[in-house]
């Protein structure tokens, strides 16, 4: 009787420690060191909220840089994040590839050997990535230049402001947020 009292203990006091007591002291100090990163790092333009700047979004309008495809179904849903799982040799994923590259190809007016980034035609790991590379974006931009009839020149300066540097100038590689991207060519100001 003693041991059942005692692991009755043990549990109810592990379960408000660790279900209670250390959540909430997360939270707060989340909400109070990185309050933006807290709440979803919402991206607002005129007062609404248009997106995440962790998650990526599709655009599909030739007016607009196109990012990576979406793992997930819907497109681009947190709910359900996750890459493909297909291995490289797998028939369906070499499909949806070749068909992605023609694509690119085709609305970018490139030429039939020219070389598309990876991220343009593959899912990141997580099928939610909002980034891709600056190459990725340059080659969009005599696009995006055309379809909105200004000079590529800006259209390649909104690419280089809002390229963002890897973490610390070391981590990672130098990389452009979609989302923000795109805003900015509607003129929005972070």
């Amino acid at each position: 009787m003693f041991q059942w009292k005692r692991s009755l203990l043990m549990f109810c006091g592990l379960s408000l420690i660790c279900g209670l007591i250390y959540p909430l002291i997360i939270t707060l100090t989340a909400n109070i060191f990185f309050p933006e990163k807290a709440k979803g790092s919402i991206i607002k333009s005129g007062g609404q909220a248009v997106g995440s700047y962790l998650i990526g979004q599709q655009f599909t309008s030739p007016r607009y840089f196109h990012g990576r495809p979406s793992a997930t179904d819907p497109v681009y849903d947190a709910g359900n994040s996750g890459g493909s799982n297909l291995a490289p040799s797998n028939a369906k994923l070499i499909a949806q590839a070749s068909g992605q590259v023609q694509s690119i190809r085709m609305e970018n007016d490139l030429t039939a050997g020219a070389a598309i980034p990876a991220e343009l035609v593959l899912a990141s790991a997580s099928g939610l990535d909002p980034h891709i590379s600056p190459a990725a974006a340059y080659m969009q931009a005599e696009r995006v230049a055309r379809e909105r009839s200004i000079e590529r020149s800006e259209v390649e300066k909104l690419i280089k402001d809002n390229t963002e540097e890897p973490f610390l100038w070391i981590w990672g590689k130098e990389r452009v947020n979609i989302l923000i991207l795109n805003l900015a060519l509607d003129g929005w100001k972070k």
